[in-house]
This record gives structure tokens, sequence and C-alpha cells, in this order.
């Protein structure tokens, strides 16, 4: 295995195309993009309209098995697959999120992919871009302002003080503001009252930029933000406090995807990044709609394992976009199935085991029954599944082997992936394997419909996707449903807060677990987003640093970004 330079060294390394050349390249012209500097650039809308008639290209979304602390490569995947299709002769574009500054600068680092695949200028993707987050979080922060505000002076709307649910955001990991006192130091400067910060990609609004269809849509989402509930006991929204105009000319420019490129100068769109946990966690729905009309080939990413980000792309995502997946990629690796085992534990900061480093066919058989779980999960959509084995240099032939044959004894193709390595080149096994399972049919099909009560729609998911035995319902999530129910809202679909690191609610419970109980502790409404998220134990909305964040290594030398990753 050859030496790999880092990230950053590689990114910065890359000849680029000018971003006018990557536009044209699917059809765009200078009149239809926005230009951010030489490399980047914002896509009008107008461009749907352009290409009403233009017949769709296939879609694919790449997820993976539950993540571990080894890191599955799902974003490496997404962008080496998508240079391995162009490779093999296909015109294809790549839709991913945009990561947060949050984890950029805390545990996580940068989020552009990794080796030769790769979005870039990376620096640029990870830090700031063209504004979009910052434009979520303005948005957001004069709604709370606006909601305050209202109270404060005689409370027209008859505001309960106590049931306020905007919080007010950042796009920084900052644990200390996860419960705050505001309105602290006398009449002119508020009234005290108990509330928090998220971290902006968890806002409500981040997720309606993610799903809005078009402005006219846009507008309407932002009107139907329930922020507070009044006294007596009805909802309070953007509209009713004459914020959400405001709203949405802050985010105008927003709206527009951003067009970037792979390391291959393949066109790349990079809009939006709503968290993967209390919200769908998947790029913009505009972004995808745009892509599928200027290419043949789409490969888009689902954030976290399948039983997250994938079920949410396919009961959310695609219940508002009206877009079908025709395949559907599983990333998985060998030493990540092994610890899926239960046997094998990985400590921060320590080596990794030996048994990780070395064959262990029987460590990787019992952890299979986490890939396929997955995998049984996305057949339910009626989808083709395909499995990337992304390859590390102690994997084995007998493991690799292994693997594949599990894979196909469930349904499933698999294929090798080396594209952190090799790029594109490293990618066209795969590709030749999405491309052909593109042509399988497919019957897609969501897993509930919209009339199904609330707490059926909670159990369906939770005993077909994510194995459990049944639930268990807080009395404070059974008055929720009811309350919701009469709001009207029992239609909309489900956007599960649970933790990514088990199929269960239980991040200890590897593998496949069965025989328990789904606790749900209470359920929340996105009103604007137009889903409603059941809280299956304590969720963090707002992260914390590690002892050592990402963010110690950045700087800024002879002009250069150097330690992003």
């Amino acid at each position: 295995m050859a030496t790999v330079p880092s990230d950053i060294e590689i990114a910065q390394a890359a000849k680029m195309e000018p971003i006018l050349n990557i536009a044209e390249k699917i059809g765009l012209g200078e009149d239809d993009v926005d230009l951010y500097g030489k490399y980047k650039a914002k896509v009008h809308l107008s461009v749907l309209d352009k290409m009403k008639d233009k017949p769709k290209g296939k879609y694919i979304d790449v997820t993976a098995i539950t993540p571990t602390p080894l890191g599955e490569g799902k974003t490496v995947t997404t962008i080496g697959l998508t240079q391995g299709l162009a490779k093999i002769g296909k015109n294809v574009t790549t839709c991913i999120r945009q990561p947060s500054l949050g984890p950029v600068f805390g545990i996580k680092g940068g989020a552009a992919g990794g080796g030769y695949s790769q979005v870039v200028p990376m620096e640029d993707f990870n830090l700031h871009l063209t504004g979009d987050v910052h434009a979520v979080g303005l948005a957001h922060n004069l709604a709370a302002a606006y909601l305050d505000n209202s109270i404060l002076k005689k409370n027209p709307l008859n505001i309960d003080p106590f049931q306020v649910a905007w919080r007010r955001v950042v796009d920084v990991s900052d644990r200390f503001l996860r419960n705050i006192v505001v309105g602290l130091g006398g009449k002119n400067d508020g009234f005290p009252r108990e509330t928090g910060f998220d971290i902006t990609v968890a806002s409500e609004v981040m997720a309606i930029l993610a799903l809005t269809t078009g402005l006219e849509d846009l507008r309407e989402r932002l009107g139907r933000i329930v922020l507070a509930m009044s006294k007596d006991k009805k909802p309070v929204t953007t509209e009713d406090i004459q914020v959400a105009g405001s709203m949405m000319v802050l985010l105008r420019d927003a709206i527009m995807p951003n067009l970037m490129q792979t390391l291959e100068k393949g066109p790349a769109f990079v809009h939006a990044g709503p968290f993967a946990n209390i919200a769908q966690g998947n790029s913009s729905i505009i972004a995808d709609k745009i892509a599928t009309k200027v290419s043949d080939y789409v490969v888009t990413e689902s954030g976290f394992g399948a039983d997250c980000g994938a079920e949410k792309f396919m009961n959310i995502k695609c219940r508002v976009s009206g877009l079908k997946p025709d395949c559907v990629v599983i990333v998985a690796t060998v030493r990540a199935l092994k610890m899926h085992s239960g046997e094998v534990k990985v400590v921060p900061g320590k080596d990794l085991p030996p048994e990780l480093k070395s064959e262990h066919l029987d460590l990787l058989e019992k952890g299979f029954v986490n890939l396929k779980k997955h995998i049984e999960n996305m057949r339910l959509f009626g989808v083709p599944v395909v499995v990337a084995m992304n390859r590390f240099i102690t994997d084995t032939d007998k493991e690799l082997d292994l693997l594949r044959k599990m894979c196909q004894d469930c349904g499933a193709d698999a294929a090798l992936s080396n594209v952190w390595e090799e790029g594109g080149e490293g990618g066209k096994e795969l590709a030749e394997a999405v491309a052909k399972a593109c042509d399988k049919p497919s019957d897609f099909k969501f897993l509930y419909p919209d009339d199904m009560p609330i707490e059926e729609k909670i159990r369906t998911i939770a005993t077909k996707i994510y194995g459990a035995a049944d639930v268990d319902l807080a009395p404070v999530a059974k008055k929720k449903i009811k309350q919701f129910t009469k709001l009207g809202w029992s239609n909309l679909p489900l956007c599960m807060a649970k933790t990514h690191l088990s199929l269960s609610h239980d991040p200890s419970l590897k593998g496949a677990p069965t025989g328990w109980t789904l606790p749900i502790r209470d359920i929340r409404a996105s009103v604007g987003a137009g889903f409603l998220y059941p809280l299956c134990g304590e969720m963090r909305t707002m992260p914390g640093l590690p002892t050592t964040p990402a963010g110690t290594k950045v700087d800024l030398k002879d002009g250069k970004v150097v330690g992003l990753f």
C-alpha cells in the first residue's frame, strides 16, 4: 500500500477546474449560477424549470452499517463511487450535506471525503462555504428574539412562557450553552426564563431548507413553525408573531444549492446539513432534483447507519420529493463488522486490538448480523442493495470472500471499494455493480401509509427497522400523541430521534440485538419541516468538545489552512 498524503495535502495539491467549466459539463451557463469566487457557485432554482422536460437520472443512496469508532468511510465511498461511475463512462453528479462547524472543530475534523475521493476546495467545503449555515442560524435566532419580545410586550398572543419550545442555536459545540437562563438584569433586559442552545444544524429551519421544494414552499413551511403554545393550548407560529417573512428574506440565497467539484473534476452539489439524530440527516431535495435532471446518475448520502439516515431518506425525503431510489449502497468494513460481534472493543488513543488487524473469520461472521439486518431493512423498501466493501490493508482475501458470500446469501451484491487510495480507479468495481443494480426492477414503497396512527407508526419502525420486540410509551408521549392527533398532525411522517451507535436505543448494544423494548420518552413536532420526532432515550442537540478538540491542530500558515484533516 502506497503512502497517501493527508486529506488536506491532497486537496491543496489538486488542479481544479473553474466552476463555470463544471457547470457547463451539466448543461448550465453563466446565467444559471452566481459565482462565489473561482471554484464554487450557487445554482439558480430556475434551472428546474429550464430542465423540466428532461428525463430523470438514476437515483442512488449511500448509507452504512451502524457506525463504530473506526469509521466506515461513507462520504469517501459516496464521492469515490461518483468518480468510479465517471470512470466507466457514466454522466454522474454527487449530492452531499454541508458539515457543521461544531464537529469540524470538535470531534470529527473535515467532512469532505478523504484520500483521493474528496470534494474541493476542501477548506471552503468545511469552513463557511457560502454562508448557508449562518443564514439558517440567523433566521432561527430572529424567531427566538421576536417570540420573547412578543411575550415581554404585553403578550398579545397569550403565550405561555412555560411552554416555549423554540431555543436558540449556534454552530459551535458548546456544552455550557445546553441549559441556560435568559432575561437577567432587570425589566429592560427581558424576563428570566430557562432555555438553551442547540447546534445550528439541529434547527428546524435547517430541516426545512433540506426538505423544501421551492421558494413558495419554503415560505409556507417557515410560516408553519410552531414556537410555543398559548395559555389556552393553541400553537403559536412564526406567522403569528409576524417573523416568517423576515426569515424568508434571510434564506433567499441559502435555498440555492452550492456547486463544487470532486478531485476528478466531477460536479458535486453541497447543500443543507440537517442533524441526523433529531432531523432527517440528508442533503437537500432541491439539489437532488436538479442533479437528477442534469445527470444520468445521481449519488447522494444519508447520515449515520441505514436505520437512521436511510430510513428517513425513504420515509421522509422521498415522500416529499417524489423521487424514488434505484439502488441503495451500504458501506461496510471488515474491521467494523468484527466490532459488531460484541467481542472486540476499541479504546480511543490506544492501538487497535490484534483481532482487528489480523484474520478472524469467526468474529466477522458474528458481526455480520448488523450488516444483514441493514440489508433486510433496505430490501423492505423494494430497492436493490449493493454492499460496498471498503477495503483496508489489514483485510485478508478470505475475509473479503466470506463477506461477499454472506452478502449474496442475503440477496445483496457486494463489491470491493478502494477509493480512498485510488480515487475513481479504485471505485470501478463498485460502480459496475451499482450501474447493474440500477437496471434491475425496483418496486419502491414506503414503510407505512400517511394515515397510520402515530403509535402504530412508531411501533412499525421500532419492530421492522430496529428489531425491537415492542415499544414503551412514557405518559408524556401518550399525552402528546393525543394532542398532536387532535391538532391534525397525525398524518405527518416520523423522524425517530435515537442513538446512531446501535440499532437499539442503547449505544452499548452492538450487532443486531433482539428481544428488547424501545422507550419513547417524549414526542415533539416539527410542523414546518413536516414531521414528528419521537425521542428514544436521551438525545443531545448540542454536542460537547472532546478533551483535545480537532480545532487545536488547525491554523493558517503562509496563507494556507493546515491541520483541518
